[in-house]
């Protein structure tokens, strides 16, 4: 049993390896890729094809494809087809798996370590722990089916199994148990695979399972939306009615489908796969063109509950508006405003974090940097609808200034939250506090910022060249305070205070990351005093 367990932990992990390592590497491609078969039902579940047969998982297609969904990036019918496209993937990864490759595992795990160790770009590194993943998941069957070998012949697991056979809804319930404890259907598939090429279990009780994984494999998707915007929780809600009614068409039809398969003479492990192909195969068969009616039903039972469900749910950008740019530009520095007030919060926030190191703090200002991103996204867009349309250049100029703005913002929740609130956490972790001193410079430079963000807001807003000057020279000054803060911390370091040499390293970047946000701020003046003409072309002094 040590043995088999270790067998299957050693699957999971390869699994795991091979979905990681092609997300890394190709995640921006594979978006690109689903974007690109969108135009109709049959492309769309050739992409969820290819994008599973890179993944190895349809689990993970399923995950990518809710993110998408709730970014308002994919819609729910070609989503759906999407899925389905999924599901015959996983299959086709399966059947690959139940050839005799075992040979093959050595050499995959070799290659791999060797491109590691070998290379210094990151994509190569990301495909040598796909190969070192695809070769341990060849080792761990290998090893399954030679852990099986005693389970067989002592008798007792294949003793319950027969017992369990003649109840196959409990057998489908443990297939779905296993799928959702794996949060990898094709890994249990292969489980499975595995323990009937031992004849461990019987086919019809491996068919039985192999429904269940199927429903099984559709709960990590499902669960993993609770929570989220209607529209995220609609896809694999979808996906789960696709396989709740097939596997409630074939499990009827197993005592005449068992049989039938038997009849070709093929091994055991490739009638488990076979059969698992097969249904998959059927569901897209049968619902492809139904996939709009399906997605009505979960518009039906997952209807839209307004804004105030979601606060990263845009609330000013109007689809009405698009055919008018001054109104949905308008509308657009409304919900860029509103992206602000996330912002401005987070900066807020982030001393109180600061000083007190709480990290239940730190993880809700890291919650208001995905509604960040999340209204950046839209903002962007619902910004490239607007451009298609004609208009003045002023309108266009507008567009440009607006994005970028928003940019801006989203580099400044991203340092809160990856950089600052990590220094939040370590402060936690290890109980340190600020000297008085120090924590009087962060402070002081903290207050500069938020009345810089205040103004940057104005300027963005009424786009005032006097305004915008004010913000620039605040820059300046904010520049020289920053300095003589790191000046006063290596004086007191100098001193031997312990305060400040216990906290050195976080004080030094916690001024570093007050720069760098305060730069983020005050390029909002740049675009307005260029066009005023109040900018020099280089800072540098002429050459002598």
């Amino acid at each position: 049993m040590l043995n088999l367990l270790g067998g299957v932990a050693l699957l999971l992990w390869g699994t795991t390896m091979v979905q990681g390592g092609i997300s890394r590497a190709y995640s921006a491609a594979l978006r690109r890729w689903i974007g690109a078969g969108m135009g109709n039902p049959v492309t769309s579940l050739l992409a969820g094809v290819g994008v599973t047969l890179l993944l190895q998982s349809s689990t993970a297609t399923a995950l990518l494809m809710t993110t998408l969904a709730g970014r308002g990036i994919v819609a729910t019918a070609p989503g759906l087809a999407v899925l389905l496209g999924a599901d015959i993937g996983t299959t086709l990864v399966a059947q690959v798996f139940s050839l005799d490759l075992s040979w093959l595992a050595p050499l995959l795990v070799l290659a791999g370590v060797a491109l590691y160790r070998n290379s210094q770009a990151a994509e190569r590194q990301e495909l040598a722990r796909v190969g070192i993943g695809l070769g341990l998941m060849l080792l761990a069957l290998h090893q399954i089916v030679a852990a099986s070998q005693p389970l067989r012949e002592s008798g007792v697991l294949p003793g319950l199994l027969t017992a369990l056979g003649g109840d196959r809804l409990i057998l489908v319930l443990i297939g779905a148990l296993l799928a959702w404890l794996a949060h990898s259907s094709i890994a249990t598939v292969l489980l499975v695979m595995s323990l009937g090429s031992a004849e461990v279990i019987s086919l019809h009780a491996a068919f039985a399972l192999v429904l269940g994984i199927n429903v099984g494999g559709v709960l990590p998707p499902l669960v993993s939306t609770f929570g989220k915007p209607a529209v995220a929780r609609r896809l694999p809600l979808g996906n789960l009615f696709f396989k709740l009614a097939g596997a409630s068409v074939a499990l009827p039809l197993l005592a005449t489908l068992v049989p039938l398969f038997g009849a070709f003479g093929a091994p055991l492990a490739r009638q488990i796969v076979n059969f698992h192909t097969l249904f998959n195969a059927s569901l897209a068969l049968v619902f492809l063109f139904l996939t709009p009616w399906v997605a009505r039903l979960t518009e039906r039972i997952l209807p839209e509950r307004g804004n105030g469900e979601d606060p990263a749910q845009p609330q000013h950008l109007d689809p009405g508006a698009l055919k008018t740019p001054s109104v949905a530009i308008a509308l657009a520095e409304r919900e860029t405003l509103r992206m602000g007030d996330f912002v401005e919060s987070m900066l807020r926030r982030t001393m109180e974090a600061l000083r007190s190191g709480n990290l239940a703090l730190a993880q809700a200002i890291g919650r208001d940097d995905d509604v960040a991103d999340r209204l950046n996204e839209a903002i962007k867009l619902y910004l490239t609808r607007v451009s298609r349309e004609p208009m003045s250049e002023k309108d266009s100029r507008r567009i440009i200034d607006i994005i970028t703005f928003a940019t801006n913002l989203e580099h400044i929740g991203d340092i809160i939250d990856k950089n600052l609130m990590e220094l939040v956490a370590k402060m936690g972790r290890n109980r340190l506090q600020f000297s008085e001193a120090g924590l009087n410079d962060i402070v002081g430079l903290h207050e500069r910022l938020l009345e810089s963000f205040a103004l940057a807001l104005n300027v963005f807003m009424k786009g005032e060249v006097e305004m915008a000057r004010r913000l620039l020279a605040e820059k300046t000054r904010f520049r020289d305070l920053e300095r003589q803060a790191v000046e006063n911390h290596l004086l007191r370091l100098k001193s031997g205070k312990l305060e400040s040499i216990d906290t050195t390293s976080i004080h030094i970047d916690v001024l570093r990351d007050w720069k760098r946000i305060n730069s983020h701020i005050t390029a909002v003046a740049y675009p307005i005093l260029d066009r005023a003409g109040e900018l020099r072309e280089s800072r540098l002094m002429p050459a002598s």
